[in-house]
């Protein structure tokens, strides 16, 4: 049976984090949806809890990772085409993204990097 994966990230606005992955064409599971907490869906298996630092702090005895700071965590994205690849970063550079890598083209793959608005890592990339 294939197993669900659901990452979780603190963040400091939960309505901008919402915002910010509206924008870039994220819809959001609203049985996993409050005050507190968003469910980004990236598919039907996998889903990106976005938390509010101070609930997120409930569910860990460590201290929170600053992203903007230090890396806690890289998030890789797979687009179905390299024109994908550079339309998302389009739209997350025009949210608010902060580029972490240059666009890389390797003929097989490329792939392009950003940092959300609190400096978690994503890598958006297309592979043959």
């Amino acid at each position: 049976m294939p197993r669900n994966l659901y990452v979780n990230l603190p963040v400091k606005d939960l309505a901008r984090s919402v915002d910010f992955f509206e924008a870039l064409e994220f819809s959001f599971n609203p049985k996993f949806t409050d005050e507190n907490a968003a469910c980004l869906i990236i598919n039907e298996r996998t889903g990106v809890m976005l938390l509010a630092e101070n609930f997120f702090a409930g569910f860990t005895n460590k201290p929170i990772a600053d992203a903007r700071a230090s890396t806690e965590t890289l998030l890789a994205l797979s687009l179905d085409s390299r024109a994908d690849v550079e339309a998302f970063m389009a739209r997350a550079l025009a949210a608010g993204a902060t580029p972490t890598i240059e666009s890389k083209d390797y003929g097989f793959m490329v792939q392009h990097g950003f940092a959300d608005p609190d400096g978690h890592q994503w890598e958006v990339f297309w592979m043959d």
